[in-house]
């Protein structure tokens, strides 16, 4: 079992990375490269890099506030 506790860590680790440099590239170096360049259509548009990790931050504060809330009532039926 620690082999595959290993194995998903290091997956995620490189899929982290993976999308962090991703996304280092397309906001900071990106803006940079001139708008003819074939580096271009490997990304999509500047709008989607606040859009994107807004509508992450959403989504995973909304799944958070309802496990939390599913939490509280089980917790609350366990003690009556």
């Amino acid at each position: 079992m620690e082999l595959a506790d290993r194995a998903v860590g290091l997956l995620l680790s490189i899929i982290s990375l993976s999308i962090f440099t991703y996304y280092t590239f397309w906001v900071i170096i990106l803006p940079f490269v001139d708008s003819d360049n074939f580096v271009h259509k490997y990304f999509l548009p500047q709008e989607y890099a606040i859009l994107l990790p807004v509508y992450a931050g959403v989504t995973l504060i909304c799944f958070l506030s309802v496990f939390i809330g599913y939490v509280m009532l089980k917790s609350k039926k366990k003690k009556a």
